[in-house]
């Protein structure tokens, strides 16, 4: 007799890995990942609300690209690295829908955030002279705001149906975070619809409205790059967009090991760690690949940290005046 869905109140988390050698070093490694996925994204996010230079449109989408990566690094890892401290790899029901819900729609809302950057590269090479009369504050927070507004709409459908099933035949999910799939695997119940809508929407919707939105803008943007006349001005135009591209290029290849491989048992391991390389490695690569080389980055981050260095001169100064000041005093008593 299976459980119903008023008896499962919790689900039990396998893991990345059974192997009980590989706990630790898989923990401290995605311990790592995630300082540096938050660190490095907050110093990003931080340059880019700081320094004037940066209110620009691709930093204000990268900023959206920051609290994105940091929130969904938060949402999908913070089970792997709770369990390994408490030994404890329960997860409430109502946490597991959440947690999918969550995964979901940020994945959603970055493959959108990552269009709107393109059509940004797009405005930027094609049309370069009406770049800030289109690209205007009003344009990118609309852009912006419909990214976020679909992505959290989009997943409501095969997640609406997901909930509302009552049967079970294990309570142990073969997968290091809550995913629509593992849970699929085992349900008791028809699921033949809800995997017919996921892949129609999210084959339509998900991945390939949002690919075609980034894949079309690249195709003006190749045609405008041919037409340069000389090879700097095309290695300059390509090099404004070769970023985004290469953020473009990870995300996608990761989603297609993670969703569209063949769900045998020998591949559901090697799609832990494309979930894992998606989950941990994207969102700190992220930051890495549109600051390394970019020079108004590397310009800002030496300007904010000029300033942050003569702030805390001026505090020490200020500190160390008080404390002879406190002294004297001491000495006139």
């Amino acid at each position: 007799m299976f459980p119903n869905q008023t008896n499962i109140r919790y689900f039990i988390i396998s893991g990345i890995t059974d192997v009980p050698e590989l706990q630790l070093p898989i923990f401290l490694i995605v311990l790592l990942i995630y300082l540096i996925t938050l660190g490095g994204n907050m110093i990003l996010l931080f340059l880019v609300c700081l320094d004037h230079h940066l209110h620009t449109p691709m930093y204000f989408f990268l900023g959206n690209l920051s609290i994105v990566d940091m929130t969904s690094s938060t949402v999908t890892l913070n089970k792997i690295l709770s369990s390994f401290v408490t030994r404890d790899k329960v997860i409430s029901y109502v946490s597991c829908m959440i947690q999918m819900y969550m995964f979901g729609s940020l994945m959603g809302h970055e493959l959108l955030l990552l269009a709107a950057m393109s059509y940004d590269r797009y405005v930027a090479i094609c049309s370069p002279l009406r770049y800030h009369m289109v690209m205007n504050s009003r344009t990118c927070s609309l852009l912006a705001s419909t990214c976020w507004v679909w992505g959290f709409l989009q997943v409501i459908p095969p997640f609406g149906i997901l909930f509302s099933f009552s049967c079970y035949s294990s309570i142990e999910i073969n997968h290091f975070l809550c995913d629509l799939f593992p849970l699929i695997r085992i349900s008791c119940e028809d699921t033949s619809f809800l995997e017919k809508l996921f892949f129609i929407e999210g084959l339509l919707l998900f991945c390939l409205t949002p690919f075609l939105l980034t894949l079309v803008p690249y195709f003006f943007i190749i045609n405008t790059i041919l037409k340069i006349q000389g090879s700097v001005g095309r290695r300059k135009a390509f090099y404004t967009c070769s970023s985004h591209l290469t953020a473009v290029i990870l995300l996608y290849t990761t989603l297609i090991g993670q969703y569209l491989t063949p769900s045998l048992s020998r591949a559901l391991e090697s799609k832990k760690y494309f979930a894992l390389f998606n989950t941990a490695a994207v969102p700190m690569l992220n930051p890495m690949i549109y600051s390394l080389k970019n020079k108004d980055v590397k310009k800002a981050f030496r300007w904010t940290l000029g300033q942050v260095k003569q702030y805390l001169l001026i505090w020490s100064m200020y500190f160390l005046s008080l404390i002879s000041q406190w002294f004297e005093s001491r000495l006139y008593i």
